[in-house]
């Protein structure tokens, strides 16, 4: 079967226990995730969720795997929109590894379609969540406000 694949991996100044807390703890997503968090018990079989501040389920799954401080693997379904909760399934796999005064988080996302809408929209995403937490980590403030910048009125002319 075909599949579709987003592989993002960043260091992080941290250590994996941190980086742990960071990624599972509601308040502290809040401050990097654009007022997203997520809700499990991050053990395996546990549900989890990604909810909006105004408490609206974005995403839902379960933990597959949860290997504290080293491995978090969700089985992860979109639930906002229709075409992208069609896809299914994904899974979304966090492997933290330390190497030095860092952290190497790897994070991988597939989905077993081709040309997969939902791969499209977490490769867009994942990146600013992720610059976020390594900013916030880092210095303490997340370095983006919004999820999705504002278009401009010249966008697409040259």
């Amino acid at each position: 079967m075909a599949r579709s694949t987003f592989v993002y991996v960043t260091y992080i100044r941290t250590t994996p226990e941190k980086l742990w807390s960071a990624l599972t703890d509601v308040e502290f997503n809040k401050r990097y995730w654009f007022g997203m968090h997520c809700e499990s018990e991050w053990t395996t079989g546990s549900s989890w969720r990604l909810v909006s501040g105004d408490g609206q389920i974005f995403d839902a799954g379960e933990i597959v795997e949860a290997e504290r401080p080293r491995r978090l693997v969700i089985r992860w379904q979109h639930r906002n929109k229709p075409e992208l909760k069609a896809e299914g399934d994904s899974l979304c796999t966090m492997e933290l590894e330390p190497s030095g005064p860092a952290v190497k988080l790897s994070i991988t996302h597939t989905i077993e379609r081709e040309a997969s809408k939902l791969i499209v929209a977490v490769s867009g995403g994942w990146p600013k969540v992720i610059s976020n937490l390594k900013s916030l980590l880092e210095t303490g403030s997340a370095v983006l406000q919004d999820p999705y910048p504002l278009q401009s009125v010249d966008s697409g002319k040259k």
